[in-house]
């Protein structure tokens, strides 16, 4: 059974997104979040869809409401909701006391394969969520190795397991099979049902 929300990080250029979309296809997703001014397309990629939490894109405000105010219909299924930073909010009290029965999925990728890709994706010119916040292409390299960091130690603390996302780990963990179009071999997942 799905929770209500899932807590969905990586970095940028993690191809966490992409990871994001193959997931809201299992029934009993909420993609109310969606709409026209929450849309990147990158050539034939995936892209961007959706909410997006953090600085320069939408506020975090640790409580239920803040944040289920980001879809059209928030009793609509299970809602994947995205930041590259849910990494410093964890240990928050609010978030334990709000998000307790929520999951935490985590994304990573090496810090400068990410880099590299993000700046292939776009980068600065990515039109949906907005980066202008860090600035400069050092300071993205900075939040990167440092949101990997602590995802990494995130992990060790409660002990996950790393593993390939295919179609076989998603029917491990949700139950529903799914085709993913790549298996990209510099991209690992965890899920942490809490």
């Amino acid at each position: 059974m799905l929770p209500n929300r899932i807590f969905f990080t990586g970095v940028p250029g993690s191809r966490w997104s992409g990871i994001a979309q193959i997931l809201e296809q299992i029934p009993g997703m909420n993609t109310t979040d969606r709409n026209p001014d929450r849309e990147y397309t990158h050539n034939t990629y995936s892209g961007h869809k959706g909410s997006y939490f953090g600085r320069g894109m939408i506020p975090i405000e640790l409580t239920p409401d803040a944040i289920d105010s980001a879809w059209e219909d928030p009793t609509a299924g299970c809602k994947i909701v995205k930041s590259h930073e849910w990494a410093d909010w964890w240990d928050q009290p609010e978030f334990n006391q709000h998000f307790k029965d929520d999951w935490k999925m985590l994304v990573y990728r090496p810090d400068h394969i990410a880099h590299g890709w993000w700046h292939e994706a776009g980068g600065f010119n990515i039109a949906y969520p907005n980066y202008s916040e860090y600035k400069t292409s050092a300071n993205i390299m900075a939040e990167i190795t440092r949101y990997n960091a602590l995802l990494l130690e995130f992990s060790m603390l409660n002990k996950c397991r790393w593993e390939f996302f295919t179609p076989d780990w998603i029917t491990e963990n949700f139950g529903y099979r799914i085709d993913v179009p790549v298996v990209h071999p510099d991209v690992l997942v965890t899920l942490i049902k809490t």
